[in-house]
Formats: structure tokens, C-alpha cells, sequence
């Protein structure tokens, strides 16, 4: 019965992420301030003897799980933004395809870019530079592919009208200028 209670105890802490008021507890277990204080010290007594990634901190109205700060550097390697990831060619025209002419189907990308492409495909939506915008209304409904809000912030663009004209980029002109580069 008392392993029960425990469970349930840390069940809801865990749950709750958030310091829960002792007196939650004691109402929801329906149990007395002093059963509810004996079992959060069993409970945090495990914690300790076990050297648990977790610990149970106790103040005197609040019970909250919390991690044992002895594994605060693997918490920060898991939390800290991966650094950007370059983008390769492959990546860079399939992307690019997509930005032009979406929403745009794999295969319409492959027969621009003359080779296969899936995954630059799947490298880019792992990205979130690109996204599902629904299926196309043809003979197997292929996937249409369009960027996200993930890549016009990535290129510091607010939408896709504000890409470089492509016109005039395919005839040589300065995209920024308007001038032709002979």
C-alpha cells in the first residue's frame, strides 16, 4: 500500500513538471500531512541512495521533481542548439526548385534538377526547411512539397516574394542591381 502511494506520488509530480502543493497531494491520496511528508522522504531518500538522474526537492508547503544538477553538463549538451548545418549542392538546388515552383511534387524536382532527389527530400523536411502542402490530384497523389516558416527565417526573408527574381538571375543581371553581368 505504501509502495503505492509512492508511485502515485511521483507519478503526479511527474506529471505535473511544476511544484505541486502538499496539500494536492494529501487531498487527492486522501492522507494525512504526516503520511504525505513520510512518504515524499522515502520517496527522496531513494533518489539519493540510488544516485537517480532525478531528485525529489521538498520545501514546506511544495513537493517537485527536479534533475540531479551531477548531470547538469549532459542536460546542457542535449539542450544547446546544435550548430547550423551547412547546407550541401545537392540540398541547395532541390531546396531551391522548391522555393521557385512550389508547391512542387519529387518528381517534379527530379525532372529539373535531371537526377534523384529523395533524399534531399527527406534531409529537408528532417530540416524543416520544407513541408507536406497536401497531395497532388493526379494518378497516385504524390506528395506536394512547399517551404516552410523555417526557411524564410533561416534566410532572412519574410515570404517567398522577396526572393531573388528568377528571371533575371537565369539571364545573368545583378539580382540586387538589375544590371547585367556580361
Amino acid at each position: 500500500m505504501a509502495q503505492d502511494l509512492i508511485s502515485a506520488i511521483e507519478c503526479m509530480l511527474f506529471v505535473a513538471g511544476d511544484p505541486v502543493a502538499l496539500l494536492e497531494i494529501e487531498r487527492v491520496l486522501n492522507i494525512s500531512a504526516q503520511q504525505t511528508r513520510e512518504l515524499l522522504n522515502k520517496l527522496q531518500n531513494d533518489y539519493k541512495q540510488n544516485n537517480r538522474g532525478i531528485l525529489l526537492c521538498v520545501t514546506d508547503t511544495t513537493a517537485q521533481l527536479c534533475s540531479n544538477p551531477e548531470y547538469s553538463e549532459y542536460v546542457e549538451q542535449l539542450l544547446q542548439p546544435a550548430e547550423k548545418k551547412t547546407f550541401s549542392q545537392s540540398l541547395l538546388e532541390t531546396l531551391s526548385v522548391v522555393a521557385y515552383r512550389q508547391p512542387v511534387t519529387r518528381a517534379d524536382i527530379e525532372a529539373v534538377r535531371g537526377v534523384r532527389c529523395e533524399y534531399a527530400v527527406s534531409q529537408l523536411v528532417k530540416m524543416n526547411m520544407i513541408q507536406s502542402m497536401g497531395r497532388k490530384e493526379v494518378v497516385g497523389r504524390p506528395v506536394l512539397y512547399g517551404t516552410t516558416d523555417a526557411f524564410l527565417r533561416h534566410f532572412g526573408i519574410g515570404g517567398i516574394r522577396e526572393l531573388p527574381d528568377y528571371d533575371s538571375y537565369a539571364k545573368g543581371e545583378d539580382v540586387a542591381t538589375g544590371i547585367l553581368n556580361v
